[in-house]
């Protein structure tokens, strides 16, 4: 388990190539259209880079890792946001606790996606947002033995409950929209 999981120096995240690369901005523009949210829960926020573009349009942002020292990088990154350790598959909050839940690059690395896709469910009342690499070999990135092709992922998502998800292909990156 957790062989997946990113566990390289946490300043190689904010390199300005994979900074421009993941386009937060936009992502994050992406993930928020149309439903106007309060509130934000970033899962695998590793060193915030996410949460800090949310923090410029949302007022609440909370983020969750399961490592200490990324927790501590997210903090410095994100002074008013909220951050704790915690696993995508064992979320500590209620149901419906945040407009919108956004996995950043951290579903491929996840132990278990189906429970982890459920729980983004369960504490979402409008839309999980998930981006992940796109399934091809590319010079950024997990190897392509990591990643999840758009038909496991779209499985994944009927299986957790969706009524519906678009997808937004970027760059070396594809962006999954899920709605309630």
């Amino acid at each position: 388990m957790h062989e997946k999981r990113f566990n390289g120096e946490t300043d190689r995240l904010r390199s300005p190539e994979r900074v421009k690369l993941l386009d937060a901005e936009r992502v994050v523009s992406l993930s928020v259209e149309n439903i106007n949210p309060k509130s934000v829960l970033d899962i695998g926020t590793g060193t915030g880079l996410f949460a800090e573009a949310f923090a410029k349009l949302v007022p609440d942002v909370t983020g969750i890792d399961v490592s200490d020292d990324m927790l501590e990088k997210a903090k410095l990154h994100v002074p008013g946001g909220k951050f704790e350790k915690a696993q995508a598959e064992e979320l500590p909050f209620a149901e419906a606790s945040f407009d919108v839940v956004f996995m950043g690059l951290v579903f491929h690395e996840t132990d278990e996606q189906l429970k982890a896709l459920q729980e983004a469910r369960r504490t979402a009342k409008k839309r999980v947002a998930i981006l992940e690499w796109a399934y091809e070999e590319g010079p950024q990135g997990p190897p392509l033995e990591h990643r999840l092709s758009d038909e496991t992922i779209s499985g994944y998502i009927s299986k957790a409950g969706f009524k519906s998800f678009d997808k937004v292909k970027l760059n070396q990156l594809v962006l999954y929209r899920l709605e309630r």
